[in-house]
């Protein structure tokens, strides 16, 4: 229940930063994307701004023995840079050029009931869905960079 309680909370919290920052307005988004006369420092503001307080946060959490609502971290262990994330972190950066929502927005913007939010969201769903299928019947490519990060430790 801890878990979950938390989880909504968190999600609240971020979606509630996200409508205050307007950052659930894709013209926002693509005016900051934009170099251009009109270019808008907002979202750079709203990252730094989530930096200042994330940074902090991690520092304290490699200080923790586990995390306070359940019995451990669950970090990634996958520290390898390979054609799937190159690809996805194109098509995230493409999508989000194209139309100026990711993920977070998105799901936070289908409050104001917007049809481009909603279609946004469907297509990311199903695609998920679609290449989460198609993986899982491919075999693992054997064609990887060999640059690594080390791992999250506390």
């Amino acid at each position: 229940m801890k878990v979950l309680f938390s989880a909504i909370i968190s999600g609240f919290l971020f979606g509630l930063g996200l409508a205050v920052s307007g950052m659930t307005d894709t013209s926002n988004v693509i005016a900051f994307l934009n170099i251009s006369p009109e270019w808008q420092i907002n979202l750079a503001v709203v990252m730094g701004t989530a930096l200042l307080v994330t940074i902090p946060g991690f520092a304290i959490l490699k200080r923790q023995q586990k995390p306070a609502f359940t019995e451990q971290f669950d970090a990634p262990t996958n520290n390898n840079i390979d054609s799937k994330l190159l690809l996805g972190s194109a098509l995230f950066g493409i999508g989000w050029g194209m139309v100026g929502y990711c993920p977070g927005p998105a799901v936070g913007s289908l409050y104001y009931g917007h049809e481009s939010s909603m279609i946004f969201v469907t297509v990311m769903v199903v695609s998920g869905l679609l290449t989460k299928m198609v993986l899982s019947y491919s075999k693992p490519s054997s064609a990887k960079l060999t640059t690594s990060f080390p791992p999250i430790t506390k």
